[in-house]
């Protein structure tokens, strides 16, 4: 394996700490603004407007870590197969799915929905059923998954599946925590949708 994926890399471990923190820090973020309004506190009170930083927060972080996957990936062997054209190419539909889903997910949920506007108060009026989310329960996770899968074969590193893997656990892990919670958010306000209409 050493061969293969040289780990005494520094980037490839700064890159895997990246991919680690990302969701934790959004999670750690997400749940301070439900429990405690941190987040709408600074900014005056307006829970949108906190939103707003939070979702150019967090897409500023991914694009720091796609940074740090890309650096650490040049620094990795190549593997010969991975070069091979069939397989090389192959990161090319992999790579347009992977976007499709992310981009097709966010343009569903919008930038509120996309970026933990439930956390702030901000709820979508019902759950979007459509495309791409009647084919994935979590199109954004698995379409950023796909497209550091892509970017692995495409530059012919077995080093990025190590990292792709990381992802794909770490986007598992988040979805252990934020799924539950999401459920919860959402049957809180048809209780008190209920309670209210039953008050009437």
């Amino acid at each position: 394996m050493s061969t293969l994926v040289d780990f005494s890399q520094p980037s490839f471990w700064i890159s895997a700490a990246s991919i680690l923190f990302n969701p934790t820090f959004w999670n750690i973020a997400a749940s301070q603004e439900y429990h405690n309004k941190v987040i709408t506190k600074l900014f005056g009170g307006n829970p949108r407007l906190g939103c707003y930083a939070l979702a150019v927060t967090i897409f500023s972080l991914g694009i720091f870590r796609d940074y740090l996957y890309s650096e650490a990936l040049a620094a990795q062997p190549s593997h010969p197969f991975l070069e091979q054209p069939p397989i090389h190419l192959s990161a090319i539909p992999l790579f347009l799915t992977g976007n499709i889903l992310v981009l097709t997910s966010m343009y569903a949920l919008g930038v509120t929905g996309t970026y933990l506007g439930d956390y702030f108060g901000i709820l979508m009026d019902a759950p979007v059923t459509s495309f791409p989310f009647n084919v994935s329960a979590a199109p954004m996770y698995h379409g950023s998954t796909l497209s550091f899968l892509a970017t692995a074969i495409w530059k012919g590193k077995p080093a990025g599946f190590v990292l792709t893997a990381l992802v794909a656990a770490a986007y598992s892990v988040a979805r252990r925590w934020e799924d539950p919670f999401t459920d919860m958010i959402y049957a809180k306000r048809e209780r008190e949708r209920k309670e209210g209409k039953k008050g009437l």
